[in-house]
């Protein structure tokens, strides 16, 4: 997420089913490409992780993303696991939920069969369960983990007839083309009063052309994203999939910042 004076880049927001007030305002539909350009993108994307996920790991650990800054001495590692602690708190997650975690990474689900792999290895090695298939439940802690290579669009349908107390889904919905779909599939896959929990990168609300053509086209191109959306813009789409807003969304661009 790189800041520039005309782009949010991170923020975290809870939406539930249940949840009788949402609020948002009436931003611009975003661009729409063909059907072909985003599975193009999808198939970059896929070979972008691929090829890059072990340089993220050595680079960023296991955690591919952003850290939350909140004292000076913070380590990325400890801002990351703060990142995770502060959607856990602004969410009021139960301990023991089911959750279905979107754009896991090496961490669920994600487009790249090499993150499975990775957080396949990396769970055996922390649980010292060393003959667990690909794809089959690790038990962790007080837990079970399990790790798909899924596009996400699909999930509806892969996890039909299952319902999760949370959908997570953490600095990767901006990869997703047709985040409507997202929202649709999130609200009919949790459970009644169940919450998805947002991370994620956005422009700002009213940029002029230039300062989209300058500042956010760039961001785009580089880094794989279909059009961003706008804070507003998510909360409009989780209200038209039935959510409610259990937890205001917020910008935390400048405690992200140091990432970089």
């Amino acid at each position: 997420m790189k800041t520039t004076a005309s782009e949010h880049d991170s923020f975290g927001s809870t939406m539930s089913p249940s949840a009788a007030e949402m609020s948002s305002a009436k931003p611009a539909e975003p661009t729409k490409s063909e059907p072909s350009t985003f599975e193009s993108l999808k198939v970059r994307i896929r070979h972008h992780y691929e090829l890059a996920s072990e340089y993220y790991y050595s680079l960023w650990g296991e955690h591919i993303h952003h850290g939350y800054f909140l004292h000076p001495n913070d380590t990325k590692d400890v801002a990351q696991i703060q990142l995770i602690e502060l959607l856990l708190q602004r969410s009021n997650l139960a301990k023991g939920s089911k959750i279905l975690d979107v754009g896991c990474g090496i961490g669920g689900i994600t487009i790249s069969g090499k993150q499975v792999e990775m957080a396949t290895k990396l769970t055996k090695d922390a649980s010292g369960q060393n003959k667990v298939a690909v794809g089959e439940p690790i038990a962790l802690g007080n837990g079970s983990v399990r790790f798909l290579e899924l596009d996400a669009e699909t999930m509806g349908e892969h996890f039909a007839g299952q319902s999760f107390d949370c959908v997570w889904i953490s600095e990767a919905m901006s990869h997703l083309p047709d985040k409507e779909l997202f929202f649709r599939n999130a609200f009919e896959l949790l459970k009644p009063r169940g919450k998805l929990v947002i991370a994620d990168w956005f422009k700002a609300e009213d940029l002029t052309e230039k300062q989209v053509e300058d500042d956010i086209k760039p961001i785009e191109d580089g880094m794989l994203l279909p059009p961003l959306c706008t804070q507003s813009q998510y909360v409009k789409f989780g209200k038209e999939a039935g959510f409610g807003v259990f937890s205001d969304p917020f910008d935390i661009s400048q405690q992200v910042l140091k990432t970089w």
